[in-house]
């Protein structure tokens, strides 16, 4: 059998990976693709360096560019990230008529919409399941596995270091800089976090998702995203207190008026399975009719966790080599004609419960002066805790849920509140899902 020639873009940590991976399991996705699958080519800024793999049998460059024109490539690998060169890259490949597996999220959210219209036109396949959670198969289980599904919400972790943040603030109590700065010395997060802690990554991951469970095209400017910054210890404590924990989550629902789309904290009731997914793991619960709810979890990051996706891609590449264009699995799901034009809700027509923090001046009639306006606003209480001022303290902390509201309703009853002379500063305000 003559082997499938792949065109590596990126040689660190994924792509050493998935080098190592198709040397050491080579038999079995033989057996799987019907054919040998082998990195012949392979670009590097830094050739010259050790690598975490062989490089035997592969010519290294530091020109991308001469990878993809290289006619014995056949399937090109996009491992290097980021926006402009990788796009640039993957349209020439695609012009080239190579097919293309990447694992960048960015590059398929934000362009994904030209790129698919651009593969459809030279009949090659675009993989990108490495793209949203590592080595969990998440974009085979919703575009494939659950076809005969309507999906009514999802909702997962979709971010390692913001997990593990969360999670070390939970059982070690610490704060929110500190166990930052441990993820940066573990490695977990970058120098510059502000993709992980600001919701942007996991934003790049719900935009994807969104898209192929409700056959929408790729609206990334749609989705709000809200980071994890402002999530204090004493938050997470109060959550707990109440019988919740804090998880900072992606979430996509469809109802009658549209599709909401957004990444924010998010309480979750302590039994709740995604609660409890901790340190740097993934999971996305899916809830389909007719099958009702599904949890997918496992290693959200990671070279070989990342490899074992991007090798899947491969492997199903190949096994589409003889199939006309019509007749291979839709990038988002959907054919591409069929896609909906539903529209994706601003967030202030969005509906979810709330947990509200506030500090407040120990007087009396302050807390029924927060429950009018709340109430005023049509917005009803599930339970409240106000906590007894410290030695020598004049103000006390406040922290009430609620039931369901639309989130502009919340936004005029927090202005009220926060206008009070009796209240201090700004309150603090998360979101809280049932996931029923």
């Amino acid at each position: 059998m003559q082997p499938v020639k792949v065109g590596l873009l990126g040689l660190g940590t994924v792509g050493g990976g998935t080098v190592n991976l198709l040397a050491r399991n080579g038999d079995e996705i033989t057996r799987r693709a019907g054919r040998p699958v082998e990195v012949v080519h392979a670009a590097a800024r830094h050739p010259e360096r050790p690598r975490t793999c062989s490089t035997e049998g592969i010519r290294l460059t530091s020109d991308p560019f001469e990878v993809v024109d290289d006619p014995e490539t056949e399937i090109i690998v996009e491992l290097i990230g980021g926006e402009g060169l990788a796009k640039e890259l993957t349209l020439r490949a695609i012009d080239r008529g190579k097919h293309v597996v990447t694992a960048n999220k960015a590059l398929i959210a934000l362009h994904g919409n030209e790129i698919f219209a651009r593969a459809r036109e030279r009949g090659v396949t675009i993989g990108f399941e490495a793209a949203v959670a590592g080595g969990i198969p998440i974009i085979k289980a919703v575009r494939e596995g659950l076809v005969g599904n309507r999906i009514e919400w999802l909702a997962g972790i979709i971010n390692g270091t913001a997990n593990f943040i969360l999670t070390e603030m939970l059982y070690a109590g610490r704060e929110f800089g500190e166990v930052l700065a441990e993820a940066q010395r573990l490695g977990y997060a970058e120098a510059d976090p502000t993709f992980d802690v600001d919701g942007i990554d996991a934003a790049h991951k719900l935009t994807i998702l969104a898209s192929i469970a409700f056959g929408i095209p790729l609206q990334y400017d749609k989705v709000y995203c809200e980071g994890i910054g402002h999530v204090s210890r004493e938050d997470v404590e109060y959550a707990r207190e109440l019988g919740f924990r804090i998880k900072h989550l992606g979430i996509c629902r469809r109802d009658e008026d549209g599709i909401g789309l957004r990444v924010h904290p998010t309480l979750l009731p302590e039994r709740q399975l995604l609660a409890n997914v901790d340190g740097v793991m993934n999971a996305v619960m899916v809830k389909a009719d007719p099958v009702g709810p599904t949890l997918y979890y496992g290693a959200g990051a990671g070279a070989e966790p990342t490899a074992s996706a991007v090798v899947a891609d491969l492997v199903d590449v190949v096994r589409e080599f003889t199939l006309e264009p019509e007749n291979r699995v839709p990038y988002l799901a959907f054919q591409s004609h069929s896609l909906s034009d539903d529209p994706v809700l601003p967030m202030e027509a969005v509906e979810t419960a709330y947990y509200l923090r506030m500090l407040a001046k120990d007087q009396p009639g302050v807390l029924a002066e927060v429950t009018r306006i709340l109430g005023d606003s049509g917005i009803s209480i599930e339970a409240i805790i106000q906590k007894q001022p410290g030695p020598g303290a004049e103000d006390v902390p406040i922290i009430i849920l609620t039931h369901r509201v639309r989130e502009s309703q919340m936004n005029l009853a927090c202005e009220r509140i926060e206008a009070l002379e009796a209240i201090q500063g700004q309150l603090t305000r998360m979101r809280v899902e049932t996931l029923a």
